[in-house]
Formats: C-alpha cells, sequence, structure tokens
C-alpha cells in the first residue's frame, strides 16, 4: 500500500445550488489525487501517456458523508491498494482535517491501454518497477 496526500481548496465554482461541493466534483479532486500520487511514484501521468499507455476509468464509486463548502481545505488521501497485471485500484478519503473522519470515500480502477491501438495491455514494465519501488513489495 502507499498513499499520497493532496490539499484542495474548495472554490466557489465547485458549489451547488445548496452551498455544497457539487457531489460530482469530487472526481476530480479523486483525478488531483491520483495525478499527484502517481508523480509521487516518479511517474506522471505525461510520462506514462508518452510511453503509449493510457489509464482509463472502467470503475469509479464514491459515498457522500458530510459536505464541503466553500473555501474549505480539504485533504485528499489517495491510496494505492490493488495492481494486477489488468487493473490498477486507487481509493480516496477526502477529508477537512488531515487526521479528521472522511467525508467522502472512494475508489476508481483503471485498467492500462496501449495508445496507439485502443486495446488493452498489460501492466507495463515501468508502472509496474514504480509500483514495487514505492509499495516496497514484488508484484506477481
Amino acid at each position: 500500500m502507499f498513499s499520497q496526500t493532496t490539499q484542495i481548496r474548495v472554490r466557489y465554482a465547485d458549489t451547488d445550488q445548496m452551498k455544497f461541493v457539487y457531489y460530482g466534483k469530487y472526481f476530480e479532486y479523486f483525478e488531483q489525487g491520483r495525478s499527484d500520487l502517481l508523480r509521487s511514484m516518479g511517474l506522471p501521468y505525461p510520462e506514462i501517456e508518452r510511453e503509449g499507455i493510457l489509464l482509463p476509468v472502467i470503475e469509479a464509486h464514491a459515498e457522500y458523508r458530510q459536505p464541503a463548502r466553500f473555501d474549505d481545505l480539504l485533504f485528499v488521501e489517495t491510496i494505492l491498494t490493488d495492481v494486477t497485471p489488468v487493473r490498477i485500484r486507487i481509493e480516496y478519503e477526502v477529508r477537512r482535517d488531515a487526521a479528521g473522519d472522511p467525508m467522502v470515500i472512494g475508489h476508481t480502477v483503471h485498467s492500462y491501454m496501449n495508445s496507439a491501438s485502443g486495446r488493452p495491455t498489460r501492466l507495463p514494465a515501468r508502472l509496474r518497477e514504480a509500483v514495487e519501488k514505492a509499495t516496497k513489495r514484488t508484484l506477481n
């Protein structure tokens, strides 16, 4: 397991008529956390894409427990929980306080896709090496 925490300040444009963060925005917060997680592993998205690999989302889930509001400072903990030869699962916990109870929890599952052919592919060696280094375990 490997994790990274990203801070996000809620913008006014992120809120809905009820003055809460619009539920769909959390998936954007998850995306920012995911980008930061990969970057912290030494694998920013642009490098993965230059190597001809895309990571399409094949599943996304969120549970909303407490609303966030304009100008809240949120802590998005992004956790790499499962990597297989054909997919990767990343979990998210959004908090108002870095140590507080989660306001929103969720996950995304991604497959690996060859950008030239648009077809699924196996776990690329470079991503495998980065995951093994970050998690300090060998993948089977």
